[in-house]
């Protein structure tokens, strides 16, 4: 992928005095009385606009925060208390615009200013063209720095990067280009991918693109129970999709007709009932009882995984393999994040994205360990399920 990047404007003196429209991702979780709780994806976006401020360009930083109705902007809706943490960031005030569709206001050289949530205009989700149009006449340079969104092709994440004079990707959105692209397009091979969930129908997609790319496809929790119905091993009463085996056979189809392989647990954890002071037992895979569900991985099978992971050139890593958030059953999952951290010490280009799996990273403390983290959740799954990203489509577009 080629795009024009916020960094190289920079180096070239190209932004001084220039009006800068950055579109950040500030969806900050909050709690009841509306403070911020997690402010990952804050931190993550201060770069971008440090970036731009720094250079002397006139910076308005755009974003969307919660579910607002367009047109409505409720006090819960408001970025005032994101404004106010992000200006303690980045060690200088920024001002909050309300009315900014239209302009008629001014922005000095080095000056940061936060623009009111982009999703009270009404059009922005549906990406109206003569709101994108009042967007892209508002700067000289658009930035969009919110890979979370990019696979949403609304005014301020596409119709805005139509319209600016030059659009170009910040700091953290090419870092997911870059990233993204080394792990799946550009791999190095042996190409591992793991992919957990409790469904196959809600990664359908994503298995099977990645079962024509990959060399191993590792495959967790009721996802992995699906695929042992499909090979005919029995279950128990483990979560699965019994309507979907035959997808997952088509799947073993497409590995099996590339000399890929998909390697399926031959010993799990079991327990009668979804707690974590449950009795456990380790059995084989073809010893589950009937009134028992499967958990997680044994820790023959976890070892086996940990190999394979460990002479991987490229993983690219999407959900757990058992229920690591209770104790009994985080096993697998342990041994695994473990296992990538050793491979990517060793040269392996690793990969990790996804609300679980992010967490099982942080849970596990490897997160220095891997080569690169996703920031975003439905654009990483986006991509996986080789869809074209409609934000990065567009800053491709704008680049030649």
């Amino acid at each position: 992928m080629r795009v024009n990047t916020l960094e190289s404007l920079a180096k070239a003196g190209a932004l001084a005095g220039k009006r800068v429209l950055i579109r950040s991702d500030l969806n900050v979780p909050r709690d009841e009385n509306g403070d911020i709780t997690n402010e990952a994806r804050l931190v993550a976006s201060v770069p971008a606009v440090r970036m731009a401020r720094d250079a002397g360009a006139r910076v308005m930083v755009v974003s969307h925060l919660g579910r607002p109705k367009e047109g409505v902007l409720t006090p819960a809706d408001s970025l005032v208390k994101v404004a106010a943490r992000m200006s303690e960031l980045l060690g200088s005030p920024i001002r909050l615009i309300e009315d900014w569709v239209d302009g008629g206001f001014e922005v000095a050289e080095g000056e940061v200013v936060m623009l009111q949530n982009c999703r009270c205009n009404v059009g922005e989700k549906k990406c109206n063209d003569e709101l994108a149009r009042k967007y892209g006449a508002l700067c000289d340079v658009y930035v969009n720095d919110a890979f979370g969104t990019a696979h949403r092709a609304e005014g301020t994440t596409y119709g805005a990067a139509q319209y600016a004079e030059i659009a170009c990707a910040g700091p953290l959105m090419a870092a997911e280009i870059e990233a993204l692209t080394k792990a799946v397009e550009e791999a190095k091979h042996p190409l591992v991918a793991i992919v957990g969930g409790s469904k196959v129908s809600t990664k359908l997609t994503i298995l099977n693109n990645l079962a024509q790319k990959v060399d191993q496809l590792i495959v967790g929790g009721g996802i992995a129970n699906t695929f042992l119905l499909a090979a005919g091993h029995k279950i128990g009463k483990s979560l699965a999709e019994p309507d979907l085996v035959d997808e997952c056979k088509k799947i073993l189809e497409t590995l099996a007709s590339k000399g890929a392989t998909l390697p399926l647990p031959t010993d799990v954890v079991v327990a009668k009932e979804f707690s974590e002071t449950a009795e456990v037992r380790c059995c084989k895979v073809d010893e589950v009882a009937d009134d028992e569900m499967i958990l997680d991985v044994g820790p023959e099978t976890a070892a086996a995984l940990a190999e394979i992971l460990k002479k991987a050139g490229t993983i690219v890593w999407n959900g757990p393999v058992g229920v690591f958030e209770m104790k009994p059953f985080a096993g697998g999952t342990e041994v695994m994040a473990k296992a990538i951290a050793e491979a990517t010490a060793a040269g392996a280009f690793s990969i990790a994205g996804g609300g679980d799996t992010v967490s099982a990273v942080h849970k596990f403390e490897i997160a220095d360990k891997v080569s690169y983290i996703s920031t975003g959740g439905g654009a990483f799954l986006e991509f996986l399920e080789g869809k074209v990203l409609p934000a990065i489509e567009i800053l491709e577009k704008r680049a030649l």
